[in-house]
């Protein structure tokens, strides 16, 4: 299976090292010191689950050396999906798939917009992974999940060839018959947790410890469910109490990806995060006091500002 990863980062790298290394033909488009360093020391993965070195991947920054794929997978920033559907045009042929395992709700609808709807499946990964250094991806705690699925629910056979492809890779993958509300069911939780290690500058242990800050997350939650429920999205009604009782579990050390970019002096992915979630609610007439909190408190940092 032919496969391209746009964006070489977290996801990218890591996923994308595990399949290569089990003989899949995967081809990284990168840039940069990440591509360079690619380029002379090869991918190198430091996980729990086991190290994966990669000596001499396919790696470039110039997406039509790749040709047409399989499947291009697309783990860019939210900042970046516009220019994505642009740039990854060489590699969408008659028989490509497209999937995005990006944050946010809107990368589905700006790739069906370029290629057309058919061409595309949703995909949702949970993982907390950064590019340690240029060339390596560092992975930080057992989590590393991918689902994806058609929008309809069909068990098709280029999900099917996918999964295959994963579970060969030794990659925790499954097929998701309402995708949707999986990409949801994460937005819920990565659009608050992001806001308010964001917004306090904590990791989510002093902040589990702090009953106001808590109770502000909580209040965060249910703004993003009730956006959602307002647009349709089939989600349990007790979501919300699983997603508190899952962060309760997380380590008393784990932030946000978009803490480290935030505190590195880099652009936040902050609009499409609890920023969608004011815009949503604004729609939608859904008040969303908590996220509009976290958009104007973070606002001046969201170009890249320290």
């Amino acid at each position: 299976m032919k496969i391209v990863f746009f964006g070489s980062g977290g996801i990218g790298g890591y996923f994308g090292a595990r399949l290569a290394a089990a003989g899949e033909d995967v081809h990284f488009i990168a840039r940069g010191r990440h591509l360079a360093a690619m380029k002379s020391n090869g991918l190198r993965v430091n996980s729990p689950l086991g190290d994966v070195h990669l000596e001499t991947p396919q790696a470039t920054d110039d997406p039509a050396q790749c040709g047409p794929a399989d499947l291009v997978v697309v783990g860019v920033k939210l900042y970046d999906t516009e220019a994505a559907a642009v740039a990854i045009k060489p590699l969408v042929g008659p028989e490509t798939t497209v999937v995005s395992f990006q944050n946010g709700v809107h990368a589905g609808q700006v790739f069906s917009d370029a290629f057309g709807r058919d061409k595309v499946i949703g995909g949702s990964s949970s993982i907390a992974t950064q590019i340690q250094e240029p060339g390596v991806i560092l992975h930080t705690g057992t989590m590393a999940s991918m689902a994806f699925g058609e929008w309809d629910g069909e068990e098709s056979a280029r999900v099917v060839a996918f999964l295959d492809a994963c579970k060969g890779a030794g990659i925790n993958a499954t097929i998701s018959d309402d995708i949707n509300e999986v990409i949801w069911s994460k937005f819920i939780f990565l659009s608050s947790f992001s806001g308010v290690t964001c917004r306090f500058r904590q990791s989510i242990g002093p902040i589990r410890e702090d009953a106001e800050k808590l109770a502000i997350y909580h209040q965060a939650l249910e703004e993003t469910f009730a956006v959602a429920i307002a647009k349709g999205v089939n989600l349990k009604t007790d979501l919300v109490e699983k997603r508190m009782a899952f962060t309760e579990g997380l380590p008393v050390e784990m932030y946000a990806s978009m803490y480290h970019d935030l505190v590195n002096g880099r652009r936040l992915e902050l609009p499409w995060l609890s920023g969608a979630v004011v815009d949503l609610g604004r729609q939608l007439g859904i008040e969303t006091p908590a996220h509009l909190d976290f958009t104007d408190a973070l606002e001046p940092f969201v170009e890249g500002q320290t």
